[in-house]
């Protein structure tokens, strides 16, 4: 049998019923797989949900993973992950669909944060817990092959769950719109503040365990040829100006800094470089740094999740001349040529970009310290394409100061080919989620770097939220869409109708079945603030409970965590307040 290995190196561990093979440790075993022996599992992949039980139902975000925007959504059949077809660029496929994580068979591990759909509840960030180090009456409650332990943050409750009902947490995730929800009550905040911290103790424990293992393994960077220059492949010309074509500025030898990034060098603000021979400063200007190749001092290092990256060696200032990005100069049809054989032997690190409408800089096979620069939708530095010497020549300069030690980077802004829909690791607060695709928006900073409060916007968003009267989203299943709505003065449910087992939409003046006990049909006294489920006074003892996740009044099918009776007289104070 040929077993699929997702690890590289070190003793495996093999599933029994499916050919897939892990090192044998906490690192890479997916959570959720049951142990055997020491070389054998059994994977998650052999989950069977069971019939009739709420957290087994496989369910997707109500946002696409690309723009954080609603409407109609690709959802993975295999995780909670939705994309809109058009910033995958891709044809509405027929049958089974599942993301490019699940098809590369990405699962949850333990001692990572993720996201956590329970019931009603919002997503709840949570670490995925390995059993052993769970308490004794947790690891008794019934689970199954592919089912593991998540711990909420905030009220530190277990939860068995499995891949269906999550997804992972992200740097940054603590201040999103989509996961923060409504109406965010101090138990819910203690848990983003929690995993945000929780986070980032995993990500340096992780930097930390991968720096030591490539000390172990001596690992270096690919082999690449050094080159100081661009060099011409086939039919692709450098070209090479005339002195006589060349611009001539109006720097003085004379002045404090002739053609510096602080003066008035006609040529530096045009993005053109001195020519020693024609610029009247001679040879004290100082707008050639890429004829005298004035790189700053870089280093390659090898970062958490995206391979190797450059960084700075001392610190640089805004606007200063990092490096110049050289390659080998192809035309489109080599280019597309590579692309192909890269296609075709399952390579997909890429290093090309757009010089002009005619010529691409490819680094793979060649190049300087700057093909390892690594995407980033927050960058230091940017490309500027320059006119050296008649010809153009692309170079990184920094967006800001970058103190010594910190990686460089800059976006690649769909000029650097070959890169399709790969997703985005960054780990930026704006990041869009997959490279080539626009950053989210920032609020603008002032001088000192501290985000500005759009005044007027804020308050036009507080006044339309005081005048809602509807909910945007289904109050049984929590996602959007067609929906019908409850014409009860003052309440703001909205169903699918589906949801309610309604073949129709009801006509009229429609109550929703939040009004009504689900013994009797009287009418409510106690209501589930996660369900339409409700009681009139005779049927309410015993059936809603005191959520243990952030204390909202639940029935016990919305609280996995454990039912917490109410007593009467707190009961009675939860419905004078409801009234």
């Amino acid at each position: 049998m040929k077993f699929t290995v997702f690890c590289v190196s070190g003793q495996l561990t093999r599933c029994i019923r499916c050919p897939v093979a892990y090192h044998a440790n906490d690192y890479c075993i997916p959570a959720g797989s049951v142990t055997l022996t020491d070389s054998n599992i059994v994977c998650p992949n052999h989950f069977t949900p069971r019939k009739g039980c709420r957290n087994h139902e496989h369910v997707n975000v109500s946002w696409c993973f690309v723009c954080s925007e609603g409407g109609s959504l690709l959802c993975c059949e295999s995780c909670p992950a939705a994309f809109h077809r058009e910033c995958l660029n891709i044809d509405m496929p027929e049958g089974s669909w599942y993301c490019n994580d699940c098809r590369a068979g990405k699962k949850p591990h333990y001692k990572e944060v993720v996201w956590v759909k329970v019931g009603r509840y919002r997503w709840w960030p949570a670490e995925v817990s390995n059993p052993k180090d769970i308490p004794e009456n947790i690891l008794r409650m019934r689970h199954d092959v592919g089912e593991f332990p998540v711990l909420f943050f905030g009220s530190n409750d277990y939860l068995w769950t499995y891949q269906a009902r999550v997804f992972p947490y992200m740097e940054g995730d603590a201040n999103s719109k989509e996961k923060m929800g409504k109406g965010v009550d101090s138990t819910y905040k203690k848990a983003l503040e929690e995993a945000a911290v929780r986070f980032k103790e995993l990500q340096a424990e992780k930097e930390l365990r991968q720096l030591q293992e490539d000390r172990l393994n001596d690992k270096k960077p690919p082999p690449y040829k050094h080159i100081k220059v661009n060099k011409p492949i086939g039919k692709v010309l450098i070209i090479s100006a005339d002195l006589s074509e060349i611009p001539r500025c109006n720097c003085k030898a004379t002045d404090e800094n002739p053609c510096g990034m602080d003066s008035e060098c006609i040529n530096r603000m045009l993005l053109y470089e001195c020519h020693p021979q024609v610029c009247p400063a001679g040879e004290r200007c100082q707008n050639q740094c890429f004829t005298k190749r004035q790189f700053c001092q870089v280093e390659i290092f090898r970062t958490l999740s995206r391979g190797w990256g450059l960084r700075c060696v001392h610190d640089i200032k805004k606007g200063g001349f990092v490096n110049e990005y050289v390659g080998e100069v192809i035309d489109e049809e080599e280019c597309r040529a590579r692309i192909k054989h890269a296609q075709e032997n399952n390579i997909c690190n890429f290093y090309m970009l757009t010089l002009d409408k005619d010529r691409i800089i490819d680094a793979g096979p060649k190049g300087n310290e700057a093909r390892f620069m690594n995407h980033s939708c927050q960058p230091n530095c940017e490309t500027q394409k320059w006119t050296v010497n008649g010809d153009t020549r692309v170079g990184l300069f920094a967006l800001t100061d970058i103190p010594a030690g910190t990686e460089l980077t800059f976006n690649y802004n769909l000029e650097c080919l070959g890169n399709g829909k790969t997703v985005c690791k960054c780990g930026a607060s704006n990041c869009s989620g997959f490279l080539g695709v626009r950053p989210k928006n920032n609020p603008p900073s002032d001088d000192k770097g501290r985000k500005l409060k759009k005044k007027s916007q804020m308050k036009r968003k507080s006044q339309q939220e005081v005048i809602k009267e509807r909910e945007d989203e289904c109050f049984s299943c929590g996602d959007g869409g067609q929906v019908v709505s409850c014409k009860r003065p003052g309440c703001p449910k909205v169903y699918h109708a589906d949801c309610l087992n309604l073949t129709k939409r009801p006509a009229g003046r429609w109550e929703c079945p939040w009004h009504q006990c689900d013994l009797c049909g009287q009418e409510a006294a106690s209501f589930c603030e996660m369900c339409p489920s409700s009681y009139c006074i005779e049927h309410r003892d015993g059936m809603l409970f005191i959520s243990k996740l952030d204390g909202r009044l639940s029935c016990s099918e919305h609280d996995p965590c454990g039912p917490e009776p109410l007593e009467p007289e707190t009961l009675i104070t939860e419905i004078i307040i409801k009234s």
